[in-house]
C-alpha cells in the first residue's frame, strides 16, 4: 500500500509539493513557491527575512504540517523541473529534513545558485541525476527520471519503483516531438513503464480542459522569426520579455540577432540566473554572443549605451514577461533608467500569462501603460510548456495507471482530467481530486 499527501499545488496554482509514503520511507516530489503570495508581501528582499512559518502564514510555501509526523521518515526530496514553483520553497523548507535532494543536472545548478543568491546554505546534499536515469535510494525505493519536455531544460516524470507499486509523478510537461533544445519525450520508456501495471500517474492538469495539442516549441521559434527578421523592423527598437527559464526561446532570440546583424543584451537578475546555470553544465553558451547585465547599474550602464550606439543595433531581452513591477520592463516603461520607449519600437511579449489573479492584474497594468504611449506591442509569439487534452490522453494511454491524481491547479483546472479520464473509460472512483493537505491511501 502507499499513502499519497498533496501538501500544495492541488487547491492553487503554485506551491507544488507531494508526498508518497511507501511502508516507513517517504519521498517528497517537489517544493516550490506560490509566487504571487511571495512577491505580493513586501517585495521579494523584504519577504526572505520571514520565518518558514511566517511564510506559511501568508500562503507563499506549502503548509508542510500535513505531514508533520512523517518528517523523520523522508528519504528524499525531488524536484522535477528547475521552475520556482516547484523548487522556489527549497531554500526555506529542506533543512528541516535529513535528506538529500535528488534532481537533474540542470535544476540541480538552479538550486544551488538560488542558495548562493540568497546566502542560504543547506545541510541537504544536493545530487543530480542523469535524464533517464535511474538511482537506489533505500532497499525499497528507486527513482527514475524519464525524459520530458517543457518550457525549461532537464524536466523530467518521477518513477518511483517499489517492490509492490509504481508511482509516475508528471508535474509538469508537455509532449513537444520537435523540441529546439534537449530531447524528446522517451515514449519508449512511457510504454514500457505503461506495460507493467504502474498504480499510480500523479499528472499536471492545467490545461486538461484545453481541447487539441500543445503547439511545439519549433512553432514558437517560427512565430519569433516571422516578427524578427523582417525589413519593418530595420530601424526600430526591440524589447522582448520571456520567461527567464525558457533557455530554448532565448537561444533561438540570440541566433536571429546574430542574422539580424544586432547585438543581444538580457537584463535581469533572475535571466541571468537560469542562464549562467545553463552555460556551466553546457546547454549553452550565451558568453561569447551575449551581454548580461544583472544588477542595476550594469542594467543602466548597457541602457545608456544603446541609447548612444543606436537601438537599430541591438535587441533587448528583459524581464518582467508578467508585468511584475520591480522587473525590468516595467522599469523602463515608467523611466526609472531614463531609457525612452519610442512609439514606432516593438516590445513582444514572447510568453503566456499565468493564470493567477496577480499575474493576470500586473500583466493588464503594464500593457495599458504601454498603450498609453502608443507602443507597438506584439503578444501570442509563444507555445506553452503544459499539455492540452490530446497531451494528457497520450501520456494516460502510455502509461495506462490503475488510479489518476489530477495536479496544478485549483478544482476548475483538475477536474478537466478527471472528465477526460471518464472519456475515456476510467471509472470516477479511481480519479482522485484532492486539495492541499489531503491524504489517500491507495491499496
Amino acid at each position: 500500500m502507499i499513502e499519497i499527501c498533496t501538501v500544495g499545488g492541488y487547491s492553487e496554482v503554485g506551491q507544488n509539493m507531494t508526498a508518497i509514503r511507501y511502508k516507513d520511507e517517504v519521498v517528497i516530489l517537489d517544493m516550490g513557491l506560490e509566487l504571487d503570495s511571495y512577491i505580493r508581501y513586501k517585495g521579494e528582499e523584504e519577504v526572505e527575512k520571514l520565518s518558514k512559518k511566517e511564510l506559511i502564514n501568508i500562503g507563499a510555501i506549502p503548509d508542510d504540517n500535513s505531514i508533520k509526523d512523517w518528517k523523520n521518515n523522508v528519504v528524499a526530496i525531488i524536484p522535477s523541473h528547475g521552475h520556482l514553483d516547484h523548487i522556489g520553497a527549497i531554500p526555506f523548507m529542506a533543512k528541516i529534513y535529513d535528506c538529500p535532494i535528488i534532481c537533474s543536472p540542470y535544476t540541480a545548478e538552479i538550486i544551488k545558485r538560488i542558495l548562493e543568491d540568497k546566502r542560504i546554505k543547506l545541510p541537504n546534499q544536493i545530487n543530480s541525476l542523469d535524464v533517464n536515469g535511474t538511482t537506489k535510494i533505500s532497499d525499497n525505493i528507486t527513482i527514475e527520471f524519464v525524459s520530458m519536455t517543457h518550457s525549461i531544460p532537464d524536466t523530467v516524470m518521477v518513477v518511483i519503483h517499489t517492490p509492490e507499486e509504481v508511482v509516475i509523478y508528471g508535474n509538469d510537461f508537455k509532449l513537444d516531438d520537435t523540441p529546439t533544445l534537449g530531447q524528446p519525450p522517451n515514449y519508449k520508456r512511457l510504454k514500457e513503464i505503461g506495460d507493467n501495471n504502474p498504480k499510480l500517474l500523479i499528472l499536471d492538469s492545467l490545461y486538461s480542459w484545453k481541447e487539441g495539442k500543445t503547439p511545439s516549441e519549433k512553432k514558437a521559434r517560427d512565430m519569433l522569426e516571422e516578427a524578427l527578421v523582417s525589413k519593418i523592423n530595420e530601424d526600430k527598437g526591440i524589447i522582448i520579455t520571456t520567461f527567464s527559464s525558457h533557455i530554448a526561446r532565448l537561444r533561438s532570440i540570440v541566433e536571429f540577432g546574430k542574422a539580424m546583424g544586432r547585438k543581444v543584451v538580457f537584463l535581469g537578475r533572475s535571466m541571468a540566473k537560469y542562464c549562467y546555470a545553463a552555460e556551466d553544465i553546457g546547454i549553452v553558451n550565451f558568453t561569447d554572443d551575449v551581454k548580461i547585465c544583472r544588477y542595476k547599474r550594469q542594467v543602466q550602464k548597457e541602457l545608456n549605451k544603446i541609447d548612444k550606439e543606436g537601438r537599430e543595433n541591438y535587441i533587448i531581452v528583459a524581464t518582467g514577461h508578467q508585468g511584475e513591477p520591480e522587473a525590468i520592463l516595467s522599469r523602463i516603461t515608467n523611466g526609472e533608467f531614463g531609457y525612452e520607449i519610442f512609439p514606432e519600437d516593438n516590445i513582444i511579449f514572447s510568453c503566456s500569462v499565468i493564470p493567477s489573479s496577480q499575474s493576470i492584474k500586473n500583466r493588464k497594468e503594464l500593457e495599458e501603460k504601454l498603450q498609453k504611449k502608443g507602443i507597438n506591442v506584439l503578444k501570442g509569439l509563444h507555445a506553452s510548456g503544459h499539455g492540452c487534452r490530446e497531451d494528457h490522453k497520450k501520456v494516460i494511454e502510455l502509461l495506462r495507471p490503475q488510479h489518476i491524481i489530477p495536479a496544478h491547479g485549483d478544482k476548475e483546472k483538475t477536474t478537466g482530467l478527471l472528465d477526460l479520464a471518464v472519456k475515456i473509460g476510467y471509472e470516477k472512483e479511481k480519479i482522485h481530486i484532492m486539495e492541499n493537505g489531503m491524504k489517500l491511501n491507495i491499496e
